[in-house]
């Protein structure tokens, strides 16, 4: 095969999305102002070389607030937090940023007022994750986990008349789909959250790769395996007609194999994944006889988050 007409479709967009962008520089930020250790509870964002680096400016990463000692600086996580999190927090005396997204803080909202009205939850989502947890906890009392279309079959309710569902903001938008459906034939005075809880980022990744899977021979995810919506967008990949799919850190995790008698190489990332590793990947397969890169732009992304509230104050003297 002519070295000439091997070729890479990168999916576009690529590189942090706004919720992401904004809970690493709020690290960033309080770093310069208050100078380390700043303290992190979870990981900023589900990103092994993101975290890494912080590591090396000064962050320390812990799992629970009562690791941080009473006092010092600590940031809360793009995936949002419960409120017993936050309460435990200001009982120690902690100085507190909040940089959950603010598309994730719609969902807590979204929770709370449902819960107001009486309404029982089903919170379609996976369940131990972060962001689960963190929503679950607005509402434990009225909130019913529901994993996949399957997942809803057993669950009880009060009152099938007051019935809302909300979802966590990375899963697959066909898988939710379906599982709304499956939902709605048990409850079919299902209520829908104001809009859609599947944050634009997810969304927009899953229609470019979507876009490249079925011109390509093999995909490349570029992303950590904890995060939900890269490995969403392998099964996305995969479910659009891919022939392969495969989750990658960064470059040098890619099998050479996977390019045997290949000629065309699909290329994407998930919103928590830093611009150079996608950069990485791409020079690599150009050493492997990928010169040509198409890009497909699914569509273009201006969001930006502000600050969160406590960096946006004036910095202490």
């Amino acid at each position: 095969m002519p070295a000439t007409t091997r070729r890479v479709l990168l999916a576009k967009p690529r590189g942090y999305c706004a919720g992401v962008d904004r809970a690493v520089q709020a690290v960033e930020t309080a770093l310069e102002r208050y100078g380390a250790p700043v303290y992190v509870r979870k990981q900023i964002v589900h990103n092994t070389h993101v975290v890494r680096e912080l590591e090396t400016r000064g962050a320390i990463f812990v799992e629970e607030a009562d690791s941080v000692p009473e006092g010092a600086v600590v940031v809360f996580s793009a995936h949002g937090i419960s409120p017993e999190v936050r309460e435990e927090a200001k009982r120690r005396g902690l100085r507190t940023i909040d940089a959950t997204c603010p598309l994730v803080t719609k969902v807590h909202n979204e929770a709370k007022r449902f819960a107001a009205q009486d309404y029982d939850i089903l919170l379609i989502g996976h369940e131990n994750h972060e962001e689960v947890v963190g929503t679950t906890g607005e509402a434990p009392g009225r909130i019913h986990l529901v994993d996949g279309p399957d997942g809803g079959a057993d669950v009880q309710v009060r009152d099938p008349s007051r019935v809302a569902w909300l979802s966590q903001t990375t899963l697959s938008v066909d898988e939710t789909i379906q599982t709304v459906t499956a939902l709605r034939e048990r409850f079919p005075q299902l209520a829908d959250p104001p809009s859609d809880d599947i944050c634009y980022a997810t969304q927009n990744r899953q229609t470019a790769v979507k876009q490249i899977a079925t011109g390509a021979d093999v995909v490349i995810v570029v992303g950590s395996a904890n995060s939900s919506n890269s490995v969403r967008l392998v099964e996305v990949a995969l479910d659009a007609g891919a022939p392969a799919a495969y989750l990658v850190e960064d470059a040098t995790a890619i099998d050479p194999a996977w390019l045997d008698g290949v000629q065309t190489v699909g290329v994407t990332s998930g919103a928590s994944v830093p611009e150079e590793l996608v950069s990485g990947v791409l020079e690599y397969l150009a050493g492997r006889d990928f010169p040509t890169v198409e890009e497909v732009e699914a569509v273009e992304e201006r969001l930006v988050f502000a600050p969160p509230p406590e960096l946006r104050r004036s910095a202490p003297r």
